[in-house]
């Protein structure tokens, strides 16, 4: 039976959507709040620098993925290049990251869904429904796990769609926070303490990274585009360019109104929207920008759950050796969405608790794993198609980046990190 992904021709932008779609996810509203601590030049310049690590990381991860048959995922590139034993740390790394952000996006996704069912039925119905967060996120799974099973081709499409509705959201949201910003707010003048910025770069570096968490995707690129690899590398680049973008926008437009000194109840509840937003409303007018906020994080929570889900589907049919068919495609999907939706039927907080391992296992498999398969590859095969920029010292760069990464999300987790309260 024909592939189902390979029906008809991929877009030219469709592979920058996915990369964007899946990175600009819930946590881009954390970023203001994790980076309050470094401020906005801090904070610009360290999502400068976790973007280019995280950038080049890709690119690698392509390069090494290019060696093998088409429809390769982590499982058999890794296991090909650095053996089993890298193959069960990075496998371990792969499945928690993305059983973990598939589980948190049911939940989160389920309960807008909730809200935005109940809100719908209210204009239809002169008794406005209400539905369990059970069912809610039963449905928001159904939808969106369909495109994923189907084809490659309808997350292209299915992410362009949200990615777009994305930006007209995020720019109506946040216009007039962006004309409103301000330098001495920016500049965080008077300085007080001149200090008591970069010890807190540290705490946030991993959350930084994982707004950059697209590599999962990849080997699903490599697909879809059939091994040829600069409209990969291409996807790769304008697709973390436009997150880096929008993380860029909103840390101007939050931390251009709201005085760093201000932060305090924002960090409490843990970067709440809702809070942020109550706090922003004493020195700008925020009436209108709470749904619209809403209507983003809906649809940013939707596009993360496509692309993270696809390189998790993606993954388990490698590692199944599950056939790139309807009935092959179908049992990756059951093994892909129902242990995190069976999880988050049974245990509805939980990933609350396990979140910090999140950031410590990407670390692992989404910057350490693509630079030691670079410089594995490059030693085994005399000839590649694509190599990526910068040599030796690029393969360094990002290990470098990737244990600095690694050992920051251990000493946050030991609480022994310096964290901005505000």
């Amino acid at each position: 039976m024909t592939a189902i992904h390979t029906l008809s021709k991929p877009t030219r932008f469709g592979g920058a959507m996915i990369v964007a779609g899946t990175a600009i996810g819930a946590g881009m509203l954390a970023n203001p709040t994790a980076t309050s601590g470094v401020w906005f030049v801090g904070s610009v310049l360290l999502l400068l620098y976790v973007w280019f690590c995280m950038y080049v990381s890709g690119l690698m991860l392509l390069e090494a993925t290019l060696h093998f048959p088409q429809g390769a995922s982590f499982h058999t590139v890794v296991k090909g290049l650095l053996g089993p034993r890298w193959n069960i740390i990075t496998g371990l790394a792969v499945t928690f990251v993305l059983y973990s952000l598939t589980y948190a996006y049911i939940f989160v996704g389920g309960g807008l869904t909730q809200n935005s069912l109940s809100a719908l039925s209210g204009w239809v119905f002169d008794q406005p429904l209400q539905p369990s967060r059970q069912l809610a996120s039963v449905v928001f799974l159904l939808v969106l796990a369909t495109s994923v099973w189907v084809s490659t081709k309808l997350v292209d499409r299915f992410a362009t769609v949200l990615i777009g509705g994305m930006l007209i959201s995020f720019f109506l949201s946040t216009g007039s926070l962006i004309q409103s910003a301000t330098a001495s707010v920016l500049l965080n003048l008077p300085v007080q303490d001149q200090h008591s910025y970069w010890p807190y770069i540290w705490a946030a570096l991993p959350v930084c990274l994982a707004s950059f968490g697209y590599h999962g995707n990849v080997p699903s690129l490599v697909s879809y585009y059939n091994k040829h690899a600069q409209p990969v590398a291409r996807s790769i680049l304008w697709g973390s360019l436009l997150a880096l973008a929008m993380y860029v926008l909103w840390q101007l437009a939050v931390q251009g109104n709201l005085p760093r000194a201000e932060f305090a109840p924002v960090i409490a509840a843990d970067g709440d929207v809702a809070v942020l937003l109550q706090v922003l409303s004493t020195y700008v007018k925020t009436d209108n920008i709470g749904r619209i906020l809403s209507a983003f994080a809906y649809m940013a929570i939707a596009s993360s759950f496509l692309g993270v889900t696809l390189g998790l589907f993606d993954y388990i049919r490698d590692l199944c050796h599950f056939s790139d068919t309807a009935g092959g495609r179908f049992k990756a999907a059951l093994l892909t969405f129902l242990p995190p939706l069976f999880a988050c039927l049974a245990f509805p907080t939980g990933f609350v608790k396990v979140m910090g391992y999140v950031g410590l296992m990407a670390a692992i498999w989404a910057a350490l794993v693509p630079a030691l398969l670079v410089r594995a590859s490059r030693k085994r095969f005399t000839s590649t198609s694509y190599q990526v920029f910068g040599g030796t010292f690029m393969i360094g760069f990002v290990l470098l980046f990737a244990v600095a990464a690694f050992f920051a999300q251990v000493l946050l987790l030991l609480q022994a990190l310096p964290v901005f309260k505000g």
